[in-house]
């Protein structure tokens, strides 16, 4: 694990340089910082392969990225590595692509009747194109076609959605992490966001 001394994940994303004056206010909450590279380690570098691979991780984490669109340095964090991956490069080449075809703006669904039922909001379901389907292979396009739905339309989630995942081969407990990796990016994008903010 990363050390009081060494740049963590979360200094790398937001640029954080160590001495510098943001460097000091993160070691200012160690415990804090210690378990978000915890979670990163433990998500992309520990993590059971036998319930989802490293490249679908990295993979779900590029695609999550760019629908953040971010300043690009997660999603390019994360695609980097797949990209060392075997098959890589032509992997997140279609990432990409797909990626630009699932861009909005959200978030999306519908309420259950009341109150809340004047901010219900009709948006678009992502699906992966049938081309870049047979790239990508139908276990890691149900991934992305939910990793979608969380991002844009949790309010919406329902158990049919997993169903869906079950079908494509996801168990359980990829399941379980897939959604692990989703609010995992979500919170890191916003964080490293928050800390450039700043440090600027």
């Amino acid at each position: 694990m990363t050390d009081h001394a060494t740049p963590d994940i979360l200094d790398r994303l937001a640029g954080v340089s160590v001495g510098s004056a943001l460097d000091v206010v993160r070691h200012e909450r160690p415990e804090t910082r210690r378990n978000v590279q915890a979670s990163y380690e433990a998500l992309f570098e520990t993590g059971d392969e036998a319930q989802i691979t490293v490249a679908e991780r990295y993979a779900i984490a590029g695609f999550v990225a760019l629908l953040h669109d971010a300043d690009g340095s997660a999603a390019n964090h994360y695609l980097q590595l797949l990209e060392q991956r075997p098959e890589g490069d032509s992997l997140a080449g279609v990432l990409r692509r797909q990626a630009k075809r699932a861009a909005t703006a959200g978030p999306y669904g519908a309420y259950p009747s009341g109150p809340l039922s004047r901010e219900n909001l009709a948006g678009p379901i992502f699906r992966t194109e049938p081309s870049d389907r047979a790239v990508l292979g139908e276990r890691l396009s149900a991934a992305l076609e939910h990793a979608h739905l969380l991002v844009f339309h949790l309010r919406d989630a329902q158990a049919s959605h997993l169903a869906l995942l079950r079908q494509a081969g996801w168990s359980t407990a990829a399941i379980v992490t897939l959604s692990q990796i989703v609010a995992f990016l979500s919170f890191q994008i916003r964080a490293a966001h928050g800390l450039r903010v700043l440090g600027s």
